[in-house]
């Protein structure tokens, strides 16, 4: 029985696979960088929007990478299907995203950015994982 499959998609597949692990240089969005989720909870007086907080954040500290306008080395390694330059691409990650960058009683994670990377304080980490408990509206 023949399978379809031929050496230049398995090729293909597996080109595909190699760009879509992660960050280069040690980094990437498997478990490695993955830590436990922050714990952090919505407050019902949250302040925090996309306007207010989100996309300065991801401006600063993301984007850089993690853009859907990016390919090849560009993303440096960075996971096709983690953008965050528009708020849907954040939402649909978020939980990545919390536990790859943000703070709260459970957990700091600290894993991204790469450490080569400008680095957000504890405040800033504790507000992202406050803005995705919220929903990252």
């Amino acid at each position: 029985m023949k399978l379809g499959f031929d050496v230049r998609t398995i090729g293909l597949a597996a080109l595909l696979l190699g760009t879509t692990m992660g960050h280069g240089d040690g980094c990437c969005h498997s478990d490695e960088v993955l830590g436990p989720p922050t714990g952090a909870t919505c407050p019902p007086t949250s302040t925090l929007t996309y306007q207010s907080f989100g996309q300065q954040f991801m401006t600063d500290y993301c984007v850089e990478c993690h853009d859907s306008a990016k390919m090849g080395s560009d993303r440096n390694g960075a996971t096709i299907d983690h953008d965050f330059d528009t708020l849907l691409g954040i939402q649909s990650v978020s939980n990545h995203i919390d536990q790859a960058a943000g703070a709260g009683p459970d957990a700091v994670n600290d894993q991204m950015p790469p450490e080569d990377e400008p680095q957000p304080s504890l405040e800033e980490r504790e507000m992202l994982a406050e803005w995705i408990a919220c929903g990252a509206p």
